[in-house]
């Protein structure tokens, strides 16, 4: 027969709770002030780099009408050399895009549409990445990991950080940063040593019923040179449609499926 739990006990167990959440309170407060360093680190390293291979899995999640959470699920290659070459490849259930920016031309391909745009653009890959946000709102999470002003740009909007610990990441020891924002909150896992090599980053949407999340999980790190020539040209797939921005087929590009409403932005 079941019986009800003794008084005493329940407030031995909601007094051991409450010692346990002060203990994580003074724990991330003690940490508070080396989130920052950490950061700084990380992100000077991946700027110190001159080429960066990597793949990544990423989610992100949408809230329906009826607050119902369905999350998307892509994978993904890497490529960049700096100051001004970059490749990146996403596959997912509903998108299987290559943008692909050797330093004056930036082309975009749908494989689902086979039709693709392309847009002069000559300058470095900061510029490319600000072109695109500022003309098409584009979120494109992630990519502020690579910025050469990476750190500038996670703490625009940072209200305070804290250093929560250590967690690991793919078998890969890392320390734990969280940061919170006005519209939104995220976390960083930052590998530990002498490689401060982001493995894994959150970003939750505050403004958005739910809380949607992207999170994007990195793998295959390497700073090797690429030797591949044709690394970041772009040549049309015979059959493939040029298109522009503003075309119905563009819906073709997204990560999730037309008529959802994407989630987690920064």
């Amino acid at each position: 027969m079941n019986r009800a739990p003794p008084r005493a006990l329940i407030r031995m167990s909601a007094t051991a709770v409450s010692a346990a959440l002060l203990a994580v309170a003074a724990s991330c407060g003690a940490r508070a002030d080396d989130s920052a360093s950490l950061l700084k680190a990380m992100t000077e390293y991946t700027a110190a780099q001159k080429s960066i291979t990597a793949t990544f899995d990423s989610d992100v999640e949408i809230i329906t009408p009826d607050l119902q959470k369905i999350q998307f699920t892509s994978s993904g290659q890497l490529r960049m050399a700096r100051p001004d070459k970059l490749r990146i490849r996403r596959t997912g259930g509903y998108a299987d895009v290559d943008l692909a920016y050797d330093g004056k031309t930036v082309s975009l391909y749908g494989n689902n549409a086979k039709a693709y745009v392309q847009a002069d653009a000559p300058g470095t890959i900061d510029q490319l990445v600000d072109t695109i946000q500022a003309k098409t709102n584009a979120a494109l999470p992630g990519i502020d990991l690579l910025l050469s002003n990476s750190f500038d740009v996670l703490t625009s909007d940072v209200i305070e950080g804290y250093h929560i610990g250590q967690g690991v990441v793919d078998g890969v020891e890392c320390e734990h940063l969280a940061f919170r924002g006005r519209d939104t909150d995220w976390q960083i896992w930052i590998q530990a040593g002498a490689q401060p090599i982001p493995r894994k980053y959150v970003i939750t949407s505050k403004t958005v019923a739910g809380a949607p999340q992207y999170t994007l999980r990195i793998k295959d790190w390497k700073t090797e040179a690429i030797a591949d020539a044709d690394a970041f040209a772009f040549k049309p797939p015979e059959g493939a449609t040029k298109v522009g921005l503003d075309s119905d087929v563009m819906v073709e590009f997204d990560e999730v499926p037309a008529g959802t409403t994407s989630g987690a932005k920064k």
